[in-house]
């Protein structure tokens, strides 16, 4: 498997994991955040089902999802459930800002709309959490 290929499905791992966070996260939100909660695990999901397709094109083998994940943290009510939004679209930015510079092309402009797509979703969350700064320096860099 080529480092892109690693790299690619690193990504898919980490869109696996965003999709089981945020069923414990939508059951904890109520209107607009739970709008928004919905949407982002579309995103996710359309994210995971084009990468599926990339790797099985190029012949790399497709990682499959875990059965469960373990969660950083119980999630108990509407402020640990953005808490935890807040958490999986960081680390999932992390990921993708990883795959960018193994990629080219068509492929690099996805990476860099998946890294952006998941530190605007971030920030929303910061907003609706209250935390401040509610923007980070250089999403998906640790630290």
């Amino acid at each position: 498997m080529t480092e892109q290929d690693e790299r690619l499905a690193a990504a898919l791992s980490a869109e696996y994991a965003a999709i089981f966070a945020y069923g414990p996260i939508g059951v904890r939100l109520s209107g607009e955040q739970a709008r928004e909660a919905r949407a982002a695990e579309a995103a996710h999901r359309a994210r995971r089902d084009a990468l599926v397709v990339r790797l099985a094109e190029s012949g790399a083998t497709v990682p499959a999802a875990e059965p469960a994940y373990t969660l950083p943290f119980p999630v108990t009510d509407a402020a640990s459930a953005m808490r935890l939004a807040i958490e999986i679209e960081s680390r999932t930015a992390a990921v993708w800002r990883a795959v960018v510079p193994a990629t080219t092309d068509a492929q690099r402009r996805q990476a860099i709309e998946a890294l952006t797509d998941c530190a605007v979703r971030a920030t929303r969350w910061r907003l609706h959490a209250g935390v401040v700064p509610a923007t980070v320096a250089f999403p998906g860099r640790p630290g």
